[in-house]
């Protein structure tokens, strides 16, 4: 479809206000499904043009057909990539006389009552504030969403790997019964392994209902450039950057809160322009960190996932990863945010300052040069998902039907087992019941009430952290365990935040408050969060390159020497005609290379025989022999899951309060394991090596 099949406004001022003499290929195949209603995944890589190639089709319908306000939903995981988006989106419909309006957790009140009684067309939001708006009594949610027809999900693969996504749609389905009409679904995102099934999950209870995926097929990009270095520190890291940025404008990556807060500091005491951006800087650091990078040139941005999305920082000059990201998916992320400028071509420099990361980053390099993305899987099992919208749907209604509730989901798979969930919730005095009719109950109250039920609005649990500040401005917050190590006496606590050094001159514990003022001298800050999951592909990976595959990009002097030194080192743990179980005299590691889901299961079935385990993503520790994992496969076919769930792990399962505990045990249990390919790995042949022998067939 042209460019001349949209509306004549906004051909007008694509061509004239823009500049532009035709759509690009995503656009323009994008425009007859979008305006035809069908429900659409359109991808292609960042910076391809997704926002415009949904927002163009969108804003002609909306013209044509006279829709209304508040017609079109435009929903983010993110609320800086709202914040960068409303400017364009709101230069786009004011083309036709039409208006865009944000809410999210940092509008202010009096924005809020104003997008009420004037909604806009079309309205940016998170899963987070939609939620709220449906459960609060001060917004009449039939009012505000009678007019919907359409919802963009930006970033789609972002909430489909987690509860997130599940939580948005369900709360889409919500909105739908509310709307009385189904609601057209445009789901927006980068390169995935599996776009058809990512749509089909989008659909929610419409799955079947007509649709595409528009991915044009385009030119090849240039080749980028790929280089990874072992550096050895961080100091290290950050002498190579100070020294590459000269005249430059760097976004440096780093998957730690801690290792970014580190980096922007050491490049500040070599005389760096930095700026820092990560999900515990407060709303204000993180904004004045954005619009100074997306504004400077010779300078340098430290930033975790939160810059990983479409937030626009302007032309970058060079990406460079600090370690290395655990997927494939977050690399193309990160690499498309080069090589946009006529005359550059993408790039990416890892910096390892571990071995272990330096395998990390050889192995997922080798990953994306065989062209394997992984595919998104929404995780197993949302019934805490499901505990949380039966209490919201009571916030929303006040009262609704037990015998009625499904009217609201139709047949979402999140709420598969909602008729046993509706019942625990009335038995455990969540939801009362008169007359066939549930409300909201005293236990409810007792552990979601507080801030006016803040807690259920929100599907992703927050470990508790403490608020900085200095003066009366707020810096960001970190982790108590900042504050844990016993300092000598008289040492003064320093901690880093925001790329700068603060001394702690008071703690309110009870107001999880620190104040502090500025320090010059090294500090440093702690935050909470286990080790991520690695996947099967990366573990494989992994040891492809240790039994000698090399990746496919550069490797630099330092960094060809220290991974011929490790795999010298690892030379016994793997083997290419089978798996190494390495045998001492008390136990035995076996070498799997399955990933960390697989190996979980592994460990279960291996503790269903007694055994005392311990599993990482490449290997497991027992107290047993080859002899134990030749008896594993019918372990494994025959018994239930053996993985043991702790009470954090049950406490960091949001709403599992609202569960049976062997409900939310059994939730767990299923996304931490991987039996089919567990299965595959305990058939394998399998090496044995004894300290000081040579490896044995078994």
């Amino acid at each position: 479809m042209s460019i001349d099949e949209l509306h004549p406004g906004v051909v007008h001022h694509v061509v004239n206000t823009l500049g532009w003499p035709d759509l690009r290929p995503l656009q323009a195949a994008a425009v007859s499904p979008v305006r035809q209603g069908l429900d659409c995944l359109l991808l292609a890589p960042t910076a391809g043009g997704k926002t415009e190639a949904a927002a163009f089709p969108l804003l002609s319908e909306m013209s044509e057909s006279q829709w209304q306000a508040t017609s079109v939903l435009y929903v983010t995981p993110l609320r800086a990539l709202l914040n960068n988006l409303q400017p364009r989106l709101d230069s786009y419909a004011s083309w036709i006389g039409r208006r865009v309006g944000v809410r999210h957790g940092d509008i202010s009140q009096g924005e809020r009552q104003r997008l009420l009684k004037e909604p806009p067309d079309i309205l940016l939001t998170t899963p987070e504030s939609l939620e709220s708006m449906l459960v609060s009594n001060g917004v009449d949610h039939r009012a505000q969403f009678a007019n919907l027809r359409a919802v963009v999900v930006d970033e789609l693969h972002a909430f489909a790997g987690d509860d997130r996504g599940w939580h948005l749609l369900a709360v889409l389905e919500r909105l739908q019964h509310i709307a009385g009409r189904r609601l057209q679904r445009i789901g927006l995102t980068a390169t995935v392994g599996n776009p058809e099934e990512l749509l089909t999950w989008l659909q929610g209870s419409g799955a079947g209902a007509p649709s595409v995926v528009v991915a044009p097929e385009s030119a090849p990009p240039a080749e980028p450039e790929i280089t990874i270095d072992y550096v050895g520190s961080t100091e290290n890291a950050a002498r190579i950057v100070a020294a590459l940025h000269q005249g430059e404008k760097l976004l440096v990556f780093s998957d730690s809160r801690a290792q970014a807060e580190e980096m922007a500091a050491e490049l500040r005491d070599l005389g760096t322009t930095t700026f820092v951006s990560h999900s515990s800087l407060s709303a204000t650091e993180r904004s004045r960190s954005e619009e100074a990078f997306a504004d400077a040139r010779d300078c340098v941005v430290v930033a975790t996932s939160t810059l990983e999305l479409g937030i626009d920082v302007g032309d970058l000059d060079r990406v460079i990863q600090l370690e290395a990201p655990r997927t494939v998916a977050s690399f193309l992320q990160r690499l498309g945010r080069t090589g946009r400028r006529p005359g550059t071509r993408r790039n990416c420099l890892f910096l390892a300052t571990s071995e272990e990361s330096l395998l990390r980053a050889a192995a997922l390099t080798t990953l994306w040069g065989r062209g394997y993305v992984e595919p998104i899987t929404p995780p197993a099992m949302p019934m805490h998902i499901a505990a949380q919208q039966l209490l919201a749907l009571a916030l929303q209604e006040g009262t609704f039907g037990v015998n009625t509730w499904s009217e609201w989901w139709g047949d979402l798979a999140v709420m598969d087992r909602g008729d046993e969930i509706l019942a625990y919730l009335l038995e455990a005095k969540f939801l009362e019941q008169d007359s066939g009719l549930a409300f909201i109950g005293p236990e409810a109250e007792q552990h979601f009430g507080r801030r006016h039920f803040m807690e259920l609005l929100s599907a992703f649990t927050v470990d508790p952290e403490m608020t900085v500040i200095t003066g009366r401005s707020q810096i960001g917050s970190v982790s108590p365990l900042t504050l844990s190590a016993k300092l000598p006496k008289g040492e003064r606590r320093i901690l880093t935040l925001a790329g700068r050094n603060w001394e702690v001159t008071d703690v309110d514990w009870r107001h999880r408050r620190i104040q502090v003022v500025e320090h010059h001298g090294g500090g440093r800050s702690r935050w909470s969060g286990g080790a991520p999951d690695i996947s099967y592909a990366l573990a494989q990976a992994t040891r492809d390159v240790l039994l000698g595959t090399d990746p496919p990009v550069e490797l630099s002097r330092r960094g060809k020497s220290a991974l011929e030194i490790v795999r010298v080192e690892r030379s016994v743990q793997v083997d290419d005609s089978g798996l190494v179980v390495q045998r001492t005299k008390d136990e035995s590691e076996w070498w799997t290379f399955a990933g960390s889901r697989a190996n979980n299961s592994l460990a279960a079935g291996l503790t269903s025989l007694g055994l005392e385990t311990q599993a990482g993503p490449e290997s497991i520790t027992f107290n047993g022999g080859v002899d134990s994992i030749r008896a594993l496969q019918p372990a494994l076919d025959l018994s239930p899951s053996g993985l043991t769930v702790d009470q954090d792990a049950l406490d960091g399962l949001k709403f599992s309060s609202a569960l049976p505990q062997e409900l939310a045990i059994q939730v767990l249990s299923e996304r931490g394991e991987d039996r089919p390919t567990a299965l595959r790995i305990s058939a394998l042949p399998l090496h044995s090596v004894t300290e000081g022998s040579h490896a044995a067939d078994n």
